[in-house]
């Protein structure tokens, strides 16, 4: 545990650091920043922080660099912070009455709030919608195309519209899929992809002799399955590249193909906030679980209701804006957990 005067140092030292990229020295210090004490215990306290693992010098006579240790230390303590006030401002309110407009199309809200979250933190941002394998569904629509073809239309709890095409080896009129659609509705309507899976695999399916109601839960199942790929809404990789760290974009590689694989993002994503009590997890360097995120910072939150819940995260620099970020953070997932959908 820290000493409140080498907290404050050393929080002074990480936002000149973050601002200028720069290793900091004492004189920048005494001179940038109210910190009431004299240059020489600034420097007997950066000597001290050194010791701990706290900060380091990258070269002989060079100033100090925080380490993982010590974004670590900063960060638990920022993490202490309400925030409420500040998220009141202008600027935040802004964003947050921005994101409530489109509040009723997910899709959009998803990708709009991934833009906000690029805006307010200059790093490459991540929402992924909540899992469709939990999500129930609140409605199913046949619409007949023609006799051999048909649009099924799939509207989940939480607003997620998905759809895919039938097509039928026999003619099905209107009314038939009417009858269709009125039966898997009464089927369906409440109940996760799970469950009906777990149905069908013990009796259900025996319900589905028809082969135009076999054909169109294939389809339903394909269309929910096909909606769980593809979850990811993310921005800001050109503001990564503007970053000093990741001027040369090989840097960026390993972060990169990890944002190609839906699949081993979301196990990561998930990872880092399962033990989350809703509060913004923040992964640093090294802390993170996963080799190609070792390099970079992630501020991560849940939003959601039940077993159903998305992911907001932030990547970026371990010399990120922490407090910005947490903010950020916290301003989407309320955002999102403030949409209605229905």
């Amino acid at each position: 545990m820290l000493s409140d005067r080498r907290q404050k140092v050393l929080a002074a030292l990480i936002e000149e650091y973050v601002a200028r990229a720069l290793p900091v020295g004492s004189r920048t210090l005494t001179e940038r920043y109210q910190l009431g004490v004299s240059p020489a215990t600034v420097r007997n306290e950066l000597s001290v922080l050194e010791d701990g693992g706290y900060i380091t010098q990258p070269h002989t006579s060079a100033g100090r660099i925080p380490t993982d240790h010590g974004y670590r230390a900063f960060v638990d303590n920022l993490l202490q912070t309400d925030f409420a006030s500040e998220l009141n401002d202008a600027r935040y309110q802004g964003v947050a009455d921005s994101l409530r407009s489109c509040a009723n199309e997910l899709d959009t809200l998803l990708e709009n709030t991934s833009s906000a979250l690029t805006r307010l933190t200059d790093c490459l941002s991540i929402v992924m919608a909540p899992s469709i394998l939990k999500l129930r569904i609140k409605q199913l629509t046949l619409v007949s195309l023609s006799a051999y073809h048909a649009l099924v239309v799939l509207v989940t709890e939480d607003g997620q519209v998905f759809n895919r095409h039938i097509e039928f080896a026999e003619e099905v009129t209107a009314e038939e899929l009417s009858c269709v659609q009125h039966f898997l509705n009464d089927v369906f309507t409440g109940k996760s992809l799970q469950e009906i899976e777990s149905g069908l695999s013990i009796g259900m399916a025996e319900a589905f002799r028809d082969p135009v109601v076999r054909i169109a839960l294939d389809e339903v199942l394909a269309c929910l399955q096909e909606g769980e790929q593809g979850r990811a809404h993310s921005l800001g990789v050109t503001s990564l590249l503007h970053q000093p760290e990741f001027s040369q974009a090989s840097s960026l590689l390993p972060v990169m193909e990890m944002l190609e694989d839906d699949t081993v993002l979301l196990q990561i994503l998930d990872n880092t906030i399962q033990d989350s009590d809703g509060a913004p997890v923040v992964r640093i360097g090294s802390e993170n679980t996963s080799e190609q995120l070792s390099g970079v910072s992630v501020v991560a939150g849940k939003y959601g209701r039940g077993d159903a819940l998305g992911v907001v995260a932030v990547v970026g620099p371990t010399r990120m804006d922490y407090s910005r970020v947490i903010k950020a953070v916290k301003l989407a997932t309320s955002a999102l957990d403030g949409a209605d959908h229905s």
